[in-house]
């Protein structure tokens, strides 16, 4: 068996109401000079949490104006007031972007790297200010995961950073957090999550002491995303929901994702289209594409999420993306590329960005050119 390195936060809590713990904890460890990055939404959410801090001696600064995925002048601006107020510890308590800037003020608050000069996997040298993570959304996994995403805007394209340092010191991944999540965004993180545990179990670099998060992620998540998405309220699926993309958290540092995820950030990069609604329009087009590299797999993936047996694995698993197919629009995601507002002459450019995602092209299990991308998005319309 091929080894594997498995990496995640020195400390995760999990469970409803765990929130109340991360004050604990913070006050134990005597920093005095928090930065909290967050977005406007939540800033109700975590109020009791600032007050008690602030009550026991911790000076705040609060930056909520993290809206969308972050570009390069987003962070450096984040940056320069975390370096003003002179933080000496950083909590980040949103969604995937949040978490993501938050990793990133952490490791370079202190250093003289840029982000251009880190992009890629291994580039960042050090971290210099303890930080914990507290997702408000059940889609990234971000809160365990090594790696970050900015948009670099002079490439027009999401860009990743992928390294040790950027696993938090703490994650506290409480459910409670997650119930006040538009329907929206609940299905398009929902179908984030699923896509990791989905591109990491039939990547090409899968192992099987990652396999088990995978599939129990696909599980959660296909048994109880529409449940949440039609009752946000629904607190056993809320926690199925974070359960879930913690795994597939779990599974992006040792194996990452792969097509679905290299063919997405196009989108987010020339059409500003969310993460999680770009792979969930992606998936199902992705995975018939690489059916035939791997039915026994995507045959599992099938049965993970609910669907019946074929009288063969290909059928099996075909039967499986179009139960993937029938939950995106259950949960209300747009089929098509034309929905989201991206013309069919954008196909071309996309393509050709596509192919500069190496780095999760690399794992697909079935190689993707330059002329298949073309295609998969041209299926799209």
């Amino acid at each position: 068996m091929k080894s594997v390195t498995l990496l995640q936060p020195q400390k995760v809590v999990f469970g409803t109401g765990c929130t109340s713990q991360f004050c604990e904890d913070y006050l134990k460890l005597g920093f005095k000079k928090l930065f909290v990055l967050t977005a406007p939404p939540i800033l109700p959410l975590i109020r009791p949490m600032t007050e008690k801090l602030e009550m026991e001696g911790v000076e705040i600064r609060i930056y909520d104006r993290i809206l969308q995925e972050p570009t390069v002048t987003d962070f450096n601006r984040v940056l320069e007031t975390a370096r003003e107020f002179g933080a000496d510890s950083v909590v980040g308590v949103g969604g995937g972007s949040v978490l993501d800037t938050a990793k990133l003020i952490a490791a370079l608050l202190n250093s003289d790297q840029t982000p251009e000069e880190i992009f890629g996997i291994g580039k960042l040298r050090g971290r210099g200010r303890w930080f914990a993570c507290l997702p408000t959304t059940a889609g990234t996994g971000s809160e365990v995961s090594p790696n970050s995403i900015l948009l670099d805007e002079k490439d027009k394209l999401k860009k990743g950073i992928v390294s040790p340092y950027l696993l938090a010191d703490c994650a506290y991944i409480d459910p409670e957090l997650t119930v006040t999540v538009p329907a929206k965004i609940t299905a398009e993180t929902g179908m984030d999550a699923l896509t990791h545990c989905i591109e990491a179990y039939t990547n090409k670099f899968a192992h099987p002491a990652v396999d088990v998060y995978a599939l129990e992620g696909i599980r959660l998540i296909a048994a109880h995303l529409l449940r949440a998405v039609k009752d946000g309220k629904d607190v056993e699926a809320r926690e199925a929901l974070a359960l879930g993309s913690y795994y597939g958290g779990l599974c992006l540092g040792p194996v990452n994702t792969a097509a679905v995820h290299a063919l997405s950030y196009p989108l987010g990069g020339e059409f500003h289209i969310s993460h999680g609604l770009s792979n969930a329009i992606l998936l199902p087009s992705v995975m018939e594409y690489n059916l035939e590299a791997d039915p026994v797999k995507y045959a599992k993936v099938a049965l993970a999420c609910g669907a019946e047996a074929g009288v063969d694995d290909l059928e099996t698993a075909r039967r499986g993306v179009e139960l993937i197919r029938r939950l995106s629009r259950d949960c209300g995601i747009p089929a098509t590329l034309t929905e989201i507002g991206i013309p069919r002459d954008a196909v071309d450019g996309m393509a050709d960005a596509a192919m500069e995602v190496t780095r999760l092209l690399k794992n697909n299990p079935r190689e993707v050119t330059r002329e298949a991308a073309r295609k998969i998005y041209a299926s799209l319309y």
